[in-house]
């Protein structure tokens, strides 16, 4: 057994929960968690998690989650969770790039999220999922997936939800601290219920690596300097909580990736270009990072984290989006570059992304994920030797 593989966090759900997980998507006159809307759902849902968790164990994964079974999306569920948020069907979904690379391919559509009083983190619904996770993982190391602030913050501030007649908030900065208040409120009850590995999943950096061609701010009409401006204010709203985090003792990681949604993707922009920004001034302890395909860019840019003695990466070197195994070849040369920056024995591997950050999950099977999965397990036993 290696914990030098690891999963990213979620994985294909069954079809006797996608049932449910399908009726909800296209209702928008029912709340978060939905139990009371549809019969024999919560029981569902958890026979489901006990089952994948069971799995888990079963095929040596050391760091146990849910597999996002208790999600419909990897992170509007957290922000229906909070007090003074209301979910609605919008006018369309969020558009990816299609297989071919360049046709739109639209996700659901119930992404509305509508700011109705001031945001808390009290008493989230995370917390008792989370519960019933560590009683099902039993001495198993568990980890939470959540999204980060900044990625709420910035699908929050280009909304309506600011300012006009009857807003909660009247600007950007009041949405920001009523956003990091509710943050700070929910990773204080998760550190009191016993949690320790706090993920804060993250797709926005790559808006701003000017490599990026599918990216709204990337053009020479964009003021830089404003783009700049944002980006370090999506560090240090982040940050905030990271440092917060740690005062609790928890180890706090993230993930980042270029969109994953039936194995279609959002958009490019390597790390290189953000490198100086994202890479080197967030302070998670563990990033899980994007490299499986060349949209990411050079792997040196890991240069960056080389005066970070203290601080892991995991490399995505795997697809979780395709059906077929992996380019072992491919995989173990990347390794070897990313040993010759940083010291081998801080780096881990996994799949750039889960097998199903939103409920309908990839296209492959649950066979070709557990195969894809034991290839992991197999390529870092051969590389790293037996861990545990």
């Amino acid at each position: 057994m290696t914990d030098k593989f690891q999963i990213v966090g979620s994985l294909l759900r069954p079809q006797e929960l996608l049932t449910y997980k399908t009726q909800i998507e296209h209702r928008e006159d029912i709340q978060y968690p939905f139990y009371a809307n549809f019969e024999g759902y919560q029981q569902c849902e958890t026979k489901a998690i006990e089952q994948v968790v069971q799995k888990e164990i079963e095929n040596n994964l050391t760091v146990i989650t849910d597999g996002e079974f208790s999600k419909s999306m990897w992170h509007l569920d957290f922000v229906w969770g909070f007090d003074g948020v209301e979910r609605y069907i919008a006018d369309h979904g969020y558009f990816f790039r299609d297989v071919d690379g360049t046709s739109k391919y639209e996700t659901r559509k119930d992404i509305g999220l509508r700011i109705t009083g001031q945001l808390s983190g009290k008493n989230h619904h995370f917390i008792q999922l989370f519960k019933q996770l560590q009683a099902q993982a039993g001495d198993q190391q568990t980890k939470l997936c959540i999204p980060s602030p900044s990625h709420i913050f910035g699908e929050l501030s280009w909304s309506d939800n600011i300012g006009g007649k009857d807003a909660v908030y009247e600007n950007t900065q009041e949405l920001k601290a009523g956003l990091v208040s509710a943050y700070q409120e929910f990773v204080q009850e998760f550190a009191a219920t016993g949690g320790t590995i706090l993920q804060m999943d993250d797709c926005l950096w790559e808006l701003f690596a000017d490599d990026n061609p599918n990216s709204p701010f990337t053009g020479e009409h964009m003021n830089q300097e404003e783009v700049q401006g944002l980006a370090t204010e999506f560090i240090d709203m982040n940050n905030t909580i990271i440092d917060y985090g740690h005062s609790l003792g928890l180890k706090m990681w993230t993930h980042n990736c270029r969109g994953n949604y039936d194995s279609r993707n959002m958009g490019g922009g390597s790390y290189a270009k953000i490198a100086n920004l994202f890479l080197k001034q967030l302070k998670y302890d563990r990033f899980f990072l994007e490299w499986d395909d060349d949209r990411a860019g050079s792997i040196e840019a890991l240069e960056v984290f080389k005066d970070r003695p203290d601080t892991e990466i995991v490399l995505g070197l795997l697809s979780s989006k395709t059906s077929t195994l992996d380019d072992e070849e491919r995989v173990v040369r990347l390794l070897d570059e990313a040993s010759k920056i940083i010291d081998k024995d801080r780096l881990l591997l996994s799949h750039q992304c889960g097998f199903a950050s939103c409920d309908g999950g990839n296209e492959l099977s649950e066979t070709q994920q557990w195969a894809k999965i034991h290839q992991g397990q197999q390529i870092a036993k051969q590389y790293w030797g037996s861990v545990i």
